[in-house]
């Protein structure tokens, strides 16, 4: 197939719904095979039977995969080399949110927060570079968040779980480039997305959805919240050999907040 991203292999975690899925779907209509993961396994399996509907057999495939898991991780990266052949592209995409100040934060969730968001890049650029090497060019895409830049006195182990996949990136960018392996390494760092997530914050705050994405927006100088794809085109961009000459870098996609 034809595209920006034709020939590629990728594995997309947490596909199974919001930013994942619209990952895995653009980059398989950017001409990727795409391998969509997620601890939901049936759900990871809806958004690779729903590209293959319109996108042809071969073009997506799916795994359970809890990503703090070492041992899920080489299930994954086996399923990638006999399903996909390969591996050049790894999106760690799977996080999760944790509120509570430093006060009021529980020390599980503060540990459960790290184990998703920063953990889970550990293992899986560790265990996939081998496979990585053998495919190269390649690259990898560590979704961070502008909460990863700019601090909130409410979300303390989200702050520092998504500053230290910022970092993380740079330093594995560093060691692939130092040894010449033909892989990059950037981060994207959105802001507020219209994801499932946010039904869920509506429901929290017992707000109507419309109403939180209006109060959302005004804190946005664009004034208006992202949608999935506006993730995903920037995953694709750093997926292709257009970003070539681009790591250890990082895109903010925040509508100007990091601006103010």
């Amino acid at each position: 197939m034809a595209g920006r991203c034709a020939g590629k292999l990728a594995l997309v975690t947490g596909a199974a719904q919001g930013l994942g899925a619209a990952h895995a779907r653009r980059l398989a209509e950017e001409g990727a095979r795409v391998l969509c993961t997620d601890i939901n396994g049936e759900g990871a399996a809806a958004t690779a039977e729903a590209i293959v509907r319109e996108m042809g057999a071969g073009a997506a495939f799916s795994c359970a995969h809890d990503v703090t898991d070492p041992d899920q991780w080489d299930r994954a990266l086996a399923t990638a080399r006999s399903e996909l052949g390969g591996l050049n592209v790894l999106v760690n995409n799977a996080g999760i949110g944790v509120g509570g100040n430093i006060e009021s934060c529980d020390f599980e969730d503060w540990r459960r927060c790290f184990a998703v968001n920063v953990d889970s890049i550990f293992h899986g650029c560790q265990k996939a570079l081998p496979l990585m090497r053998d495919h190269a060019p390649g690259s990898i895409v560590n979704i961070s968040s502008i909460a990863g830049l700019i601090a909130s006195d409410t979300i303390p182990a989200y702050n520092a779980s998504k500053a230290a996949v910022w970092m993380l990136t740079k330093s594995i960018a560093l060691h692939c480039a130092k040894s010449s392996m033909g892989i990059r390494c950037n981060s994207i760092h959105p802001t507020f997305v219209d994801t499932p997530i946010l039904d869920g914050t509506a429901r929290q705050h017992d707000l109507d959805k419309d109403v939180l994405l209006e109060k959302l927006a005004r804190q946005i100088p664009l004034r208006f919240v992202g949608e999935p794809g506006d993730i995903a085109n920037a995953v694709v961009y750093l997926a292709s050999e257009e970003s070539r000459f681009m790591t250890g870098a990082e895109i903010k996609l925040d509508g100007g907040i990091s601006a103010m």
